[in-house]
């Protein structure tokens, strides 16, 4: 089984290959996955006839019992041949529909069959959540299916609601799963089936939620506009998505679980109102329109809507009809869409007004989409006949609901017969009055899979014995039926025969009297359903802009008291309702004084954030706010903490520093005196619920800290520092995460700074022809010397001759030139120590970046750039490439991220080891120094130059500036 569906979506991938090599023949080689699955289920069909079923299980979450599970029985059995039977044929077809310069065919192609193997995951899963993962993938190839011509409004509009209303009953579904599964202890659904939990209020909600997903995906009213707009999409799709598989698995959901839950008191409400309102109304709506799809369309949708009520009135006659039907309609729905597109190709229209005689040039066409039509309309001795017979007949026995149901259903048939006549005399009838249609020819390749199709619904109105027992099957799950009822074209004369001569009859006059019917139709229609959801979308586009316009004023200091106070509510509404704090072990204000002191110092520096007007003011104060935490580190004993958090907070307040440059002095938010009043409660009180909520967390433990087994773990393996080895080896994945989520911040921040492309450009000095930015920004003061402009002076920086004299500072240019190396080297240090001693490769980045910070802030940009000539993304590439290939590495002794050590001896240094953890840690190392290296150079060496191309200072062989204005 999962090979197959393997091989569905392994194929998908290679379509454009495909494509591109052997144009539209490329489809013949596309359909060998689903012809696969076709022959596989068709040895299959003993096992599932006799009730058994064939199953696969993978533990995909073994924590939360979710696995991937698959199994066919006799329901699955049933529609994998529709599925994979209708998706083999259809793909045929495309093979012919279209042609070798269609554009976009590769992706078109790839969407359909990985669609198909979707589907067939979809009606094998045994599992809710796998369910759920492929019903949302069958979702999303749809929406590229329809808005497959996507140079078309109308082709994005219909791909768009078709996901939006799809996408919101599968979110309401999955809820409804996730309800079920809890109550019934289980995610599988035939255990679920086998022994449903009971039908308590909670159940119920799940039942109402599933069967939103089920209706939307089939279009049952008020959910059903988005199928008729959904033939925008090229015909193969109307036929296999629209008849035989994507909206047949709302109807499919229905059934699988309607032997556990139809007794479930707002399940048969629900089903058989909103499925018999949907044949009525898509088959009234039918009889006034002149697009052949769209009749087609709208008969689907009035098709889905007798099906659904089938399947979920949840007797064994009922649920034996509705399989039956299920059948019946693939194999006379989907010849009639690939009719249809035969008409549109070979005439180049669909409209039934401008068709005349195509019956009589297209003989064979004709004759194939009049046999599916009989089909659709009940007709002796064809397939959908017997299927119809046995839907009357189990209504009829039925209770006092089902008999009203019973009545609408007649009443629909009326309707389809009455379409159906229309859409056989709209297609190939001689109209009077207008001519003979100009066609061109039919391949017999391009005819054949409608035509197997309406074959197979003909053999099998009399042969339909022989799916009975595999249709009865299924219809065994439900409880006995005291007079059983079996699947034969002919029972005689009876009740049922006669409402099928009623339905005939009536449409029959619904038809020759089409004319009045049509005006009064139209005179008659209310808004449809895809004007009310137009509307619906407008109405929320307003308020949303309403909304925001009232909420989003451009004040972060509203923004940020909004959060605050939200957040401030939630919490206290939780601590007053369940006063947690009730049995807590009382906190202590402190270990010892000092740490209250900083404490104090570190609140004071927070509070005076609230009262400051100047942007840096508030810099230097958060800075000492982050200083004081790492102070806090220091005493309580932790100096790993302390030592990042110094450098952290050191390179942060840089950061601030070189974006300040190029903002206002002051805040320039005018903030009255109440509102900065209002500051500091809302800001105390939010910081006392915060530390209220940690220690309620952490006296909520019951279980024994995990320190002391996380040490005793370390030691065992030689080591010291727990914090360094916890980061590289116990929970390496975690780090690893932390890293990529660190590149991609990194990398999307700065590229919001360069806009168009990340290269600086040259970094020559020769570029320069004048002072740089620092210089252009000093403020020259007269009384200051200006020095001798002939006498010698040293240059102790790489770039320092950039730098204008009376911008210089001597002594800072010695101590960087002094301290970059041994920085430098101290950052090796902390990296290589980090086993036993505080350090690594996070902290070592950071040092390292410190010293890049160094000689930039000492010489420019031009110093930065001599002090590191390669890219940043060099560095943060490799880092994250060393990383994950140690991780990878360890897949050598089974399991990711294993660490190795190898030992071994020089002749200086004597005994050493070397161990994985420590590559890893090398690759943080990396990337944490082309972080910081990336942020310098886009917050300062790249703010430089854009102050120095205003100021006209670069020479125009310069190369065009890396933010510049758009070519």
């Amino acid at each position: 089984m999962i090979a197959l569906i393997v091989a569905h979506f392994a194929l998908a991938a290679c379509a454009g290959p495909l494509v591109h090599r052997l144009g539209r023949r490329a489809f013949v080689v596309l359909a060998t996955p689903p012809a696969a699955a076709t022959v596989w289920a068709l040895t299959r069909w003993n096992t599932a006839a006799s009730g058994g079923a064939d199953t696969w299980s993978w533990q995909w979450i073994p924590d939360y019992g979710v696995a991937v599970d698959l199994r066919l029985d006799a329901l699955s059995e049933l529609m994998v041949l529709l599925a994979a039977g209708v998706g083999g044929l259809v793909l045929l077809y495309c093979a012919s529909y279209f042609t070798d310069d269609t554009p976009q065919l590769g992706r078109f192609a790839g969407n359909l069959l990985a669609f198909a193997g979707a589907m067939l995951a979809l009606v094998l899963a045994d599992d809710l959540i796998t369910l759920y993962v492929f019903w949302e993938l069958t979702t999303v190839f749809s929406y590229l299916l329809i808005g497959h011509g996507s140079e078309h409004r109308h082709s994005r509009r219909s791909a768009l609601q078709a996901l939006v209303v799809t996408t919101l009953g599968g979110l309401a579904m999955l809820v409804g799963f996730l309800i079920l599964g809890h109550a019934a202890g289980t995610y599988r659904i035939s255990a679920i089936v086998a022994d449903p939990p009971e039908a308590t209020l909670a159940v119920s909600v799940a039942v109402v939620l599933v069967l939103c997903g089920a209706l939307s995906k089939s279009a049952i009213w008020p959910f059903s506009m988005w199928l008729p707009n959904a033939m925008a999409a090229p015909t193969p799709v109307s036929a296999y998505l629209h008849a035989a598989a994507m909206v047949k698995a709302g109807v499919y959901l229905v059934a699988r679980l309607a032997p556990a839950f139809a007794d479930v008191p707002v399940w048969k409400p629900v089903v058989l109102v909103l499925g018999g309102a949907t044949m009525l109304l898509g088959g009234w709506r039918a009889l006034r329109l002149n697009d052949l799809k769209l009749v087609l369309a709208y008969g689907t949708v009035s098709q889905l809507g007798f099906l659904t009520l089938l399947a979920g009135t949840g007797n064994r006659n009922a649920a034996l009809a509705a399989v039956a039907m299920i059948l019946g309609h693939a194999l006379f729905k989907a010849p009639l869409f690939l009719v249809t597109g035969i008409v549109d190709h070979a005439t180049g229209t669909r409209d039934l007004r401008r068709l005349s005689g195509v019956g009589r040039s297209l003989p064979y066409v004709a004759a194939v989409a009049v046999l599916a039509a009989a089909s659709m309309a009940a007709l002796p001795p064809l397939l959908g006949f017997a299927a119809k017979e046995a839907a009357f007949e189990a209504l009829l026995h039925g209770t006092t609901a089902e008999r009203w149901a019973l009545a609408v259903v007649v009443a629909g048939s009326a309707l389809t017969t009455a379409y159906t006549l229309r859409f056989v005399w709209g297609a190939f009838a001689r109209k009077p009055g207008l001519p003979d249609t100009p066609v061109h020819g039919v391949g017999w390749a391009f005819l054949a899979p409608p035509a197997l199709l309406a074959v197979l619904g003909l053999v099998l109105g009399p042969g339909v014995g022989w799916t009975d027992r595999l249709l009865g099957a299924y219809a065994d799950t439900f409880p006995a039926d005291p007079h059983p009822y079996h699947l034969a074209l002919w029972h005689g004369l009876g009740t049922a025969l006669l409402l099928s001569a009623l339905a005939w009859a009536a449409g029959a006059v619904l038809f020759l009297g089409r004319t009045h019917v049509t005006r009064i139709s139209r005179r008659i229609a209310w808004p449809t359903a895809d004007s009310v959801f137009g509307h619906l979308l407008l109405g929320q586009e307003r308020l949303a802009l309403q909304v925001t316009g009232f909420i989003q004023r451009g004040s972060l200091s509203v923004y940020l008291a909004t959060t605050l106070l939200v957040m401030l509510a939630g919490q206290l509404a939780v601590l007053v309702v369940d006063t947690p704090w009730d049995g807590a072990v009382r906190p202590r204000l402190w270990d010892n004084p000092l740490q209250g002191a900083v404490a104090a110092l570190t609140c004071a520096a927070a509070l005076l954030c609230l009262t400051v007007r100047r942007r840096m003011k508030a810099v230097v104060l958060a800075g000492l706010t982050g200083y004081g935490a790492a102070l806090l580190f220091v005493v309580q004993g932790a100096p790993d903490l302390a030592l990042t958090q110094f450098c952290v907070e050191t390179v942060s307040m840089i950061v601030f520093v070189l974006v300040l440059r190029r903002m206002p002095v002051h805040f320039q938010e005018t903030v009255s005196t109440w509102r900065r009043a209002a500051r500091i409660p809302v800001a105390l009180a939010s910081a006392a619920t915060v530390g209220v909520g940690l220690w309620v967390a952490a006296a909520a433990r019951t279980a024994q800290p995990a320190g002391a087994a996380m040490v005793e773990e370390v030691a065992d393996h030689g080591l010291k520092d727990v914090v360094a080895t916890i980061l590289v080896d116990l929970r390496a994945w975690d780090t690893m995460g932390e890293s990529a989520v660190l590149a991609t911040a990194a990398v999307g921040v700065t590229s919001l700074i360069y806009l168009h492309r990340r290269s600086e450009g040259t970094m020559a000095q020769e570029e320069l022809q004048g002072r740089t930015a620092w210089s252009l920004s000093a403020q020259h003061s007269a009384r200051l010397p200006q020095g001798d402009d002939v006498a010698p002076e040293r240059s102790w920086l790489a770039a320092g001759s950039t730098l204008a004299p009376e911008h210089r500072s001597i002594v800072f240019e010695v101590v960087a030139r002094l301290l970059f190396h041994p920085i430098l080297v101290l950052s090796v240090y902390l990296l290589f120590c980090a086993e036993s001693l505080p350090g690594g490769g996070f902290v070592a980045g950071l040092v390292a970046g410190l010293a890049m910070i160094t000689r930039y802030l000492a010489g420019g940009r031009f110093e930065l750039a001599e002090a590191a000539p390669l890219q940043p993304g060099l560095f943060t590439g490799l880092g994250l490439f060393i990383s994950t290939g140690v991780g990878l590495l360890g897949l050598v002794d089974g399991t990711v991220l294993h660490a190795f050590t190898y030992h071994g001896h020089l002749p200086v240094f004597g005994d050493y080891h070397l161990s994985t953890s420590v590559l890893f840690d090398f690759g943080v190392y990396l990337l944490v120094l082309g972080v910081v290296l990336d942020i310098v150079r886009a917050l300062g060496a790249k703010v430089d130059r854009q102050i120095e191309r205003a100021a006209g200072v670069l020479a125009p062989e310069g190369g065009p500036e890396a933010g510049g204005s758009p070519r």
